[in-house]
């Protein structure tokens, strides 16, 4: 069992940035690999970045490539997601979560724990 608690969320012009962290308890953070979707009012939850198991590897979505970094540090069991030139399209509520598999997936369905969610919301 993981619990999932995000923080950082906040408003911010369009061009700032934002860091996203996620505490995660428990001593098995590091088996997880870990992701970051976001929600925006009346869209389905979609997939921004995601992190494997040691943090060498990431992907992410092509709309925040270039301007999101997702990293991870296990010894403090948690999971960041630096947003530089913020848009007012990455307004959204941000979940995290994680999956048993330790490679990193776009889809929803491969994690099973996810966070409550921090808003975002990007003034233009």
């Amino acid at each position: 069992q993981v619990q999932l608690v995000e923080s950082g969320g906040g408003l911010v012009q369009a061009g700032g940035s934002l860091r996203l962290s996620c505490a995660a308890s428990g001593r098995t953070f590091s088996s997880y690999a870990m992701g970051w979707f976001r929600q925006a009012p009346g869209k389905e939850r979609e997939f921004v970045a995601s992190i494997n198991w040691s943090g060498s590897s990431t992907y992410y979505t092509d709309s925040v490539n270039g301007r999101f970094t997702i990293s991870r540090d296990n010894a403090k069991n948690t999971l960041y997601l630096q947003m530089n030139s913020l848009k007012s399209e990455d307004s959204a509520v941000y979940y995290c979560a994680a999956s048993r598999g330790t490679s990193w997936s776009t889809l929803r369905l491969a994690y099973n724990y996810w966070g409550q969610g921090t808003q975002v919301t990007v003034s233009s």
